[in-house]
């Protein structure tokens, strides 16, 4: 599934046009233009925007079903597959790194991804 056609796809069913998703999120119709026609991929705040638009769940953007997929860690017992962060000293630690990460300018951002980029790269034996 290329993203720009299933907006183009979501946006017709709407009978809606490129002009309207213009008004109703600010982002320019040319913008839409380029994203639809697979010129420009859209940051996940965008994708919220296109999704209000759209009066649809943000999923439905990236998901050609009907119903929400289903979840990968279902009926799998409990505690067993748990994601990092979802609960505990993790989750609290999540929610630390968030507050400071949104309060962090770009530069310092880019700066952080790079260290930790180099970081990585780093020799594993």
């Amino acid at each position: 599934m290329i993203l720009g056609d299933r907006l183009r796809q979501l946006r017709e069913l709407k009978n809606l046009s490129q002009g309207d998703i213009e008004r109703r999120t600010g982002l320019l119709r040319c913008y839409v233009s380029r994203v639809e026609n697979g010129h420009t991929v859209p940051a996940v705040e965008t994708l919220e925007k296109f999704a209000r638009a759209l009066e649809i769940p943000m999923y439905q953007l990236l998901y050609e079903g009907e119903d929400p997929p289903a979840d990968p860690n279902h009926g799998k017992g409990k505690g067993k597959n748990k994601e990092w962060g979802s609960s505990g000293k993790d989750a609290h630690l999540l929610a630390k790194f968030r507050r400071v990460l949104s309060r962090m300018d770009e530069t310092d951002r880019r700066m952080l991804l790079f260290m930790a980029q180099k970081m990585s790269k780093g020799k594993t034996t």
